[in-house]
């Protein structure tokens, strides 16, 4: 079977929205470098963000070079594009911060290939306001800046208004790609399908100050089909790829939760498994939906490219305990320490009270509730049902020292021994 070429993959994975190449195949034809810009507007990137630097993963292996541009200076301003109102401004100390993140982060998701990190605060820093205005003002039409969406949105009748400062911001972006043209050679910019307008700008400036030719391939912003929803959101707000905003667990469980309607679309996007692998577990799913054995695999397969084949390892482990899909003897010391960081920890005496725990650990509000919810058989110890006859939590119970002590189908804990 022929290898594929980088346009085929990109096709086939979804991530082709527009591009100023003529025809798609023009990709192939020789090996560029590009770049992929994210502003530190966060301590971390979301699973929007991952689906770009999927993509980035892609262009790599097939031979590109890739720059990724971290906005040190276009963070300081926030782009306007979608927003209904003037965006409040980070603090210098809090877009440094933001910036070492997103950088490890990268490191994290790309792994072994090759990449160079930059910041546009660099170049940004030392430019002198006439000399840019002359330079790079005078080559920007004021039409094509005042003809983005936003943008009359927000100057028409009903809107919020715009200051310079946002309404620059587009201008800034655009000599981002002109620098890099420049002095790394780049000729074609990887973005979402919303930072289209920002890209073209930069393609044109290009053109009005050198005479060169660049280009840009979007991809469109990933949608549950379900809901219509712009992808990356939960219950609990934004899916964060930095454990401490959302922890391995609730990452894998968000995975796992997901539509049967867009489950092969994310799939292709979130990994990188074979169109024969894909198809094979698509096979299996559109057998038996209710296994969710597209699901599962995702939630695998995304959650060891964030957080490493061991918590996906570890999670998936517990997911299938807290589920009753397996034992939860099976479960390790280290499996316990993610299981605490997710259900939480209260600490009993040796040969506790089965109804001092339930009241400790605030499943029940007091001794004669504990002991309503145990005669109505609604306490589980590490998903067996206990009853009256249940009455000191012995050694026996406990697996690596811990226990998980559940009442009714969702209210659980872990219960350490001192």
């Amino acid at each position: 079977m022929n290898k594929e070429t980088l346009s085929q993959e990109l096709i086939r994975r979804g991530f082709v929205n527009q591009t100023t190449f003529k025809k798609m195949q023009d990709l192939d034809d020789t090996t560029r470098t590009f770049y992929l810009g994210v502003d530190p507007s966060a301590e971390s990137m979301t699973i929007g963000n991952l689906a770009s630097i999927m993509m980035v993963r892609a262009f790599i292996r097939h031979g590109h070079k890739a720059l990724l541009l971290i906005g040190g200076a276009t963070g300081m301003i926030g782009d306007p594009d979608g927003k209904n109102e003037e965006r409040d401004l980070k603090s210098i100390t809090e877009i440094e911060k933001n910036k070492k993140a997103i950088t490890g982060q990268y490191k994290t998701i790309l792994g072994e290939l090759p990449f160079e990190v930059v910041d546009n605060y660099a170049w940004f820093k030392d430019i002198n306001y006439l000399d840019f205005l002359r330079d790079i003002g005078k080559r920007v039409p004021m039409r094509q800046m005042l003809g983005r969406d936003f943008v009359s949105k927000r100057l028409s009748a009903d809107g919020t208004g715009i200051s310079y400062a946002e309404f620059s911001y587009v201008l800034i972006q655009a000599y981002d790609f002109l620098h890099l043209h420049k002095e790394k050679g780049v000729t074609l910019q990887i973005c979402g399908s919303d930072q289209w307008g920002n890209s073209i700008a930069g393609v044109d400036l290009i053109r009005r100050a050198t005479g060169n030719e660049a280009h840009i391939w979007s991809t469109p912003l990933v949608v549950n089909k379900s809901t219509g929803v712009k992808f990356g959101k939960s219950e609990a707000g934004a899916v964060w790829l930095n454990p401490d905003m959302t922890s391995p667990y609730q990452f894998y469980q968000f995975w796992l939760n997901l539509d049967d309607a867009g489950v092969d679309d994310y799939l292709n996007i979130y990994t990188e498994l074979s169109e024969e692998d894909i198809n094979a577990v698509m096979f299996e799913f559109e057998k038996d939906k209710s296994g969710r054995a597209a699901q599962k695999l995702l939630a695998y397969e995304a959650t060891k490219i964030i957080h490493g084949k061991n918590t996906a390892d570890s999670v998936k482990k517990i997911s299938e305990a807290l589920f009753g899909v397996a034992p939860f003897e099976a479960l390790s010391k280290n499996d316990f320490i993610e299981l605490i960081r997710e259900l939480g920890e209260t600490t009993v005496v040796k040969d506790a009270s089965l109804i001092d725990a339930l009241v400790a650990a605030k499943l029940a509000s007091s001794k004669g509730e504990a002991r309503r919810f145990v005669e109505a058989k609604a306490v589980y110890i590490n998903g067996t049902q206990v009853d009256s006859s249940f009455t000191k939590l012995t050694n026996d119970v406990f697996i690596h020292g811990h226990l998980v002590l559940r009442r009714g189908k969702n209210s659980q804990t872990v219960i350490s021994q001192q």
